[in-house]
């Protein structure tokens, strides 16, 4: 879905501000871009996936091969790297 933001503190709300894609599993990718610049544009992409309590293994699993199936879906999808030219991101937290 597309989805907007709406301020907790003064009630606001700003729409388009990106994409969702939402899973059964309660996992989440989504897609904004950021920038208040004249010039350029930040594409951030956002990768939740939902862990049910009491897999212990997989709670303590390396975080980058336990989001990866939703990174590469979300790189295929978005095809951000075919329009932007960039083959990996510039940071990643």
């Amino acid at each position: 879905d597309e989805f907007s933001y709406r301020d907790p503190v003064d009630s606001s709300t700003t729409s388009q501000q990106g994409v969702r894609l939402l899973f059964a599993d309660g996992s989440r990718i989504v897609l904004r871009l950021s920038g208040t610049g004249s010039v350029g544009a930040t594409v951030r992409i956002y990768i939740e996936r939902y862990q049910p309590p009491g897999d212990e293994y997989a709670l303590l699993a390396n975080a980058t091969d336990a989001l990866r199936p939703l990174v590469d879906l979300a790189l295929h999808l978005s095809q951000v790297r075919e329009l932007t030219g960039r083959e990996a991101p510039t940071v990643i937290t």
